[in-house]
């Protein structure tokens, strides 16, 4: 049965084109249209549920020290209320999942999961889980994602609630524990991610959309949004197979200090003598689309790899993409070939992202 973020209401009174997405009925796009709502986010400030993601926590003590074990990132040096992008790994060193983890301490954990992948994700977690810890998923939480140059001023205007010396990567939370604001997103944009329970979201929408400076947005746009930045998308562009090497993140790890997770052996190899792949990033100098499961082809015509994500770019006016191939192809610069319907297409390493960051510290830094 398709299952139903706790906002649905809301977005079929606005008319939402629905369809299906891990499992959700979601909205795809509103009035607006796709290009429209992913270029009103760049502009202004887009408006999204996201509620069909997981969040939990971990608390009790060595909780840190679990949190080591299950991903690639160190934490001891990371400070309170500080948020890391990380994944979760195999015994192979491939990608379970890839998550938000923000340290509210070292005994108190809070985990932001992919929707498609949360089930796993808590029954991953919960095998490896020692017996002084407890993890605690939240099922009637929402999470609402305001994203873009205006973000701030709705937050202050709307809320009363000024985040202007909130740090990228940072949470911040009501003292009653009520509501979590984290200054983070997957757009690329300077904005925030809502966390608050199930019952008090339908408001806090209808608040929020509100501002004359802000849209609903759907998931289409957000795909071309975070598409641009060239971040991954799990069962695309990562999934339990692929390393963090080569999926071209090994900065998750920081400095390395982290050597005892799950699946190091072969991440730590891959790290130091280079990956057989790497995930990179292309553009089509000639005219087409390159979705995703195109083939990729060097100068001699031979295929060399896939496409996993691929698109037009609404911002750079151009046909972007991403994909997998062997290492000596993988430098910026290197020409390729997209094969699209039987047409080869003239294409080039582009460095990642396609365009730059304008979140508030422009740089998540590694600890």
């Amino acid at each position: 049965m398709v299952k139903h973020t706790l906002l649905h209401a809301n977005h079929t009174q606005l008319g939402a084109k629905m369809g299906e997405f891990a499992g959700y009925d979601m909205p795809l796009y509103y009035g607006l249209g796709v290009m429209g709502e992913h270029n009103w986010t760049r502009e202004k400030a887009g408006l999204f549920d996201v509620s069909h993601m997981g969040q939990a926590i971990l608390t009790g003590p060595g909780a840190i020290d679990f949190v080591e074990r299950l991903t690639p990132s160190s934490y001891g040096k990371l400070g309170k209320n500080r948020t890391k992008y990380t994944v979760l790994t195999n015994p192979e060193g491939g990608i379970i999942d890839d998550l938000m983890v923000t340290k509210i301490s070292d005994e108190y954990f809070h985990f932001v999961l992919n929707a498609g992948c949360k089930d796993k994700d808590l029954a991953w977690m919960r095998e490896h889980l020692p017996s002084d810890l407890t993890l605690t998923y939240y099922e009637d939480w929402a999470l609402l994602a305001l994203q873009g140059a205006a973000a701030e001023g709705v937050l202050r205007e709307q809320l009363g609630l000024d985040m202007a010396d909130l740090p990228y990567m940072t949470m911040w939370a009501k003292e009653d524990k009520s509501l979590f604001i984290s200054r983070l997103g997957y757009t690329g944009e300077d904005g925030f991610e809502i966390s608050l329970p199930g019952a008090d979201a339908p408001t806090l929408w209808d608040t929020l959309l509100e501002h004359a400076d802000v849209q609903p947005v759907g998931l289409a746009a957000r795909d071309s949004l975070r598409l641009e930045m060239a971040y991954p998308l799990y069962g695309h562009d990562i999934d339990d197979t692929t390393s963090p090497v080569e999926a071209d993140i090994a900065w998750i790890m920081g400095k390395g200090l982290n050597t005892g997770f799950i699946g190091a052996e072969r991440v730590l190899h891959e790290r130091t003598d280079g990956p057989a792949r790497q995930r990179i990033g292309f553009t089509l100098i000639g005219k087409g689309v390159a979705r995703e499961g195109a083939e990729i082809l060097n100068e001699s015509g031979d295929v060399i790899g896939k496409v996993t994500s691929g698109g037009p770019s609404p911002t750079l006016g151009k046909s972007i993409g991403m994909g997998y191939v062997p290492l000596e192809y993988a430098a910026p610069g290197t020409k390729l070939q997209i094969s699209v319907r039987g047409r080869a297409i003239d294409a080039e390493i582009t460095a990642m992202p396609f365009m730059a960051a304008k979140t508030k510290s422009m740089k998540q830094k590694a600890a």
